[in-house]
């Protein structure tokens, strides 16, 4: 990147150099370049190394987006919102970008889509590379400790406690014409998501959400209460299901699932870790049930249960799931698995097919954000201009990913909002800045 001198003002100053803060930088860019203007966009970051998001997701392959994109697959703020934001860079726009820095990308059977090197780091030196040809200024790591508004603009003030790779002489306020924050949630604090950007929002006139939490996050059991954990290691397609305290269904997923240690983790559990989370804040009595053999019911199960004769227990249900996993049912509804299916009480039949199709889980939390791969809630985007992201109560502030109250299922999602909200913010904060056309 650029080294950038002591300067006294730039025009866009992004606040936050991860997905969403690198895209929106770009495209501030490419605005002035292509109006072939001496404008400045400068991101800054606190990360020594940048892209520590990128980097990791996916297991280290980057699942940029997804092939079908669409609001149903984000919570927080209303879905026409979320809509609106996602139209104006879609994921055909998301493919060709990328083609573009010769990454290139391939669809999953899951409908993820991966660089074809399965290698992360592409992706970052992609958007790096990017950012370099637009001439983006880059400066890291530069911690930010405040951003307040002058009657003309911003000021950035650096976190002088922060040691930074750059001559002590550079820790000087940095003076913005606009400026798009960036900083990400909590999630992953390793990464330098630490929550900072809440604060800088709030004194500068936003809200938050009153609930800011782990979403894609894998969730912990009680082990005394269940086998589970026994079984860590195991691997399956399951149905999780979430209830009100009156019994009405919320949510369900279905998706590979993953016994651990701790409980269960896995992308069934990662999707509807953030609704159980909100659920169980609000309605105490809200459960969740498990069902091992996806789009089995418990009254069909029964009613097979009930009319086989010649098998036991075991043959039948082994042939349904792991053996591993069918033996620690059986054990936990006290059946011996050897037992002829015919000698099989009522009560331990049903109780056999309750257990197999709607396994109640005793969930004690979660794993946090040291382990949840977005955060819930944030800025709500009813406080955003959303052609443009900019703040409504601000002017010349715009916001960008995960600092908003929008987070999406795993499999892209998160990326894709990271694209389209820095392509709106940072295409407007730069066109602010030019003289009105004649």
């Amino acid at each position: 990147m650029h080294e950038l001198a002591l300067i006294d003002r730039v025009d866009v100053a992004i606040v936050g150099a991860g997905a969403a803060g690198l895209f929106a930088a770009i495209w501030a860019a490419r605005v002035f370049r292509a109006a072939n203007t001496t404008h400045t966009v400068l991101a800054i970051d606190g990360a020594r190394r940048l892209g520590a998001k990128v980097l990791v997701a996916g297991g280290g392959r980057c699942n940029v987006t997804h092939d079908v994109v669409d609001d149903a697959a984000y919570a927080g703020s209303t879905r026409p919102a979320i809509r609106k934001v996602l139209r104006a860079f879609d994921v055909a726009r998301t493919v060709a970008f990328f083609s573009e820095l010769d990454v290139e990308l391939k669809r999953e059977e899951t409908g993820k889509l991966f660089p074809v090197t399965d290698d992360a780091r592409t992706v970052l030196n992609g958007l790096l590379r990017a950012a370099q040809d637009a001439g983006v200024e880059l400066r890291h790591p530069w911690r930010v400790q405040s951003v307040r508004h002058e009657h003309d603009g911003f000021v950035i003030e650096p976190d002088p406690s922060v040691a930074t790779s750059h001559d002590s002489g550079l820790l000087v306020p940095i003076r913005a014409n606009r400026v798009i924050v960036a900083t990400g949630g909590m999630a992953l604090p390793r990464s330098g998501s630490d929550g900072l950007g809440y604060l800088f929002v709030r004194e500068l006139g936003h809200t938050t959400t009153s609930r800011i939490f782990p979403a894609l996050v894998p969730i912990t059991l009680d082990k005394d209460r269940t086998f589970i954990p026994s079984l860590s290691g195991l691997t399956l397609n399951t149905t999780i299901t979430l209830w009100s305290g009156t019994g009405k269904k919320l949510v369900e997923f279905t998706n590979s699932t993953l016994c651990t240690h701790f409980g269960l983790s896995g992308p069934s559990v990662l999707d509807i870790s953030r609704y159980v989370i909100d659920a169980r804040r609000f309605d105490p009595a809200a459960s969740v049930t498990l069902n091992w053999i996806p789009g089995e019911t418990f009254d069909a199960l029964d009613a097979r249960l009930a009319a086989l004769r010649a098998r036991s227990v075991g043959r039948f249900v082994f042939d349904l799931i792991p053996e591993r996993l069918g033996r620690a049912i059986c054990t936990a509804c006290n059946i011996d698995a050897s037992m002829p299916l015919d000698q099989l009480r009522k009560d331990d039949r049903r109780t056999l097919a309750l257990a197999l199709t709607r396994t109640v889980l005793p969930i004690t939390g979660d794993r946090g954000f040291t382990h949840a791969e977005v955060t819930a809630g944030g800025v709500p985007l009813a406080e955003l201009h959303l052609d443009t992201m900019e703040s409504r109560t601000r002017q010349g502030l715009h916001l960008c990913g995960e600092i908003c109250d929008v987070d999406g299922r795993i499999g892209g999602f998160n990326f894709q909002w990271a694209w389209a909200s820095g392509y709106l913010a940072g295409r407007a904060a730069a066109l602010a800045t030019l003289p009105a056309e004649s």
